[in-house]
């Protein structure tokens, strides 16, 4: 598959008053074209800074992060939709701002929303939703630009963990159903297993990559994935590794 990310011997140091902060060093790992890859560490390890970094809004203080010219969606942990529009005008924002606001634009981002269960919910204002109708919305406002990967900085966070279950479902269709590379932040263990073709583990700051996994199941949903009989061994290995 064709790489579209790299990360080589990356740190990232960050300079205040009170000195030097860490966050990332020596950091190597890469996304193919298509995969989805779900990168797990200790709070406070550095993970949003691999994100920034990925997306070009950080300059790594070392080392290079090569992007194959590939466009970036990201989607945030909170939905972060602008209370006083509705639905629709939401998720035709990137557009606004990209100055890419076409008819034919408009048309693939509707069409999107239609696919995906929004149809009848464009004209509603972001209160009149749930937090997975809103999380959902704001997946399709990031695809509206059609990225090339998509970045996911912890995007169930905030849910509950019913909700949690049911959006992480929801999401992973849609990535897979438009044939997205994905990076998805996170520290929730089994949401990494359910979802991913690689998990990348991270140390405690700075971060470095401790250990890398292809994984292999049968089942394409998530929710089916916790019920392979294999889910809890990767679970012990992963909180084994996390915790070394």
């Amino acid at each position: 598959m064709k790489e579209v990310l790299r990360f080589e011997n990356v740190s990232m140091h960050y300079h205040t008053r009170q000195g030097e902060t860490i966050a990332v060093e020596d950091l190597n790992f890469s996304v193919s074209e298509g995969e989805f890859v779900a990168v797990i560490g200790p709070s406070g390890c550095g993970k949003t800074t691999l994100l920034s970094l990925a997306a070009g809004l950080l300059k790594p203080t070392a080392g290079e992060v090569k992007n194959a010219g590939v466009s970036f969606g990201y989607m945030l942990q909170k939905d972060e939709l602008f209370p006083w529009r509705t639905i629709e005008k939401n998720i035709f924002l990137p557009l606004e701002i990209q100055k890419t606001d076409t008819p034919e634009h408009r048309a693939r981002a509707l069409a999107l929303a239609e696919k995906y269960g929004l149809g009848d919910f464009l004209k509603n204002y972001p209160s009149r939703l749930s937090g997975g109708m809103r999380q959902r919305a704001a997946l399709i406002r990031t695809l509206a630009v059609d990225p090339d990967v998509l970045l996911l900085d912890e995007p169930f966070s905030a849910l509950d963990y019913q909700t949690r279950l049911n959006v992480c479902d929801d999401v992973y269709k849609i990535i897979r159903g438009e044939h997205k590379t994905a990076v998805l932040i996170t520290h929730d263990i089994s949401e990494a297993i359910s979802v991913a073709d690689k998990i990348v583990v991270l140390s405690r700051r700075p971060a470095r990559v401790t250990a890398e996994h292809a994984l292999h199941f049968p089942e394409n949903e998530p929710i089916r994935r916790r019920e392979n009989k294999e889910f809890s061994a990767w679970f012990e290995l992963l909180w084994r590794e996390l915790n070394a």
